[in-house]
């Protein structure tokens, strides 16, 4: 067969196959292969709790942080893994993946006085905006 011939049967299949798919699925293939955002945690609508917000140190003080991991739309995401960080005392559990609500559920035990700083991060990719304290006396 001719090399022109050929170049063109297959310039029309691809071009017939992309017209088809665009005119079956009736939406651009773009679309179909992003991620839905209903997926994706927001740094904004993702919160964070801690209860009490001061402690005094001594055995068996612990506080309780608690992370609603939610998306763009305050819809609870499940299924996500929460890391926190505390600029002091020690946390449990690092890693903890939400429940069907969205929540994670961490505990803090201080160990020096100061006023710790506790930041979460969802999936290693998301940084939440929202940072709390706790005073350690």
């Amino acid at each position: 067969m001719d090399k022109k011939l050929i170049g063109l049967m297959l310039l029309f299949m691809l071009t017939f196959g992309l017209f088809t798919t665009i005119t079956v699925f009736n939406k651009p293939l773009t679309r179909l292969t992003k991620a839905k955002e209903e997926f994706l945690p927001s740094s904004d609508s993702t919160l964070i709790f801690a209860w009490p917000l001061s402690v005094k140190i001594s055995e068996g003080t612990k506080v309780q942080i608690n992370v609603f991991v939610r998306n763009m739309n305050n819809i609870p995401l499940p299924n996500k893994t929460v890391t926190l960080n505390s600029t002091l005392g020690k946390i449990s559990e690092n890693n903890i993946i939400t429940d069907k609500a969205g929540k994670a559920v961490f505990t803090l035990k201080p160990s020096v006085p100061g006023i710790a700083e506790i930041s979460a991060t969802v999936d290693n990719q998301v940084q939440v905006k929202q940072k709390i304290t706790v005073k350690i006396e």
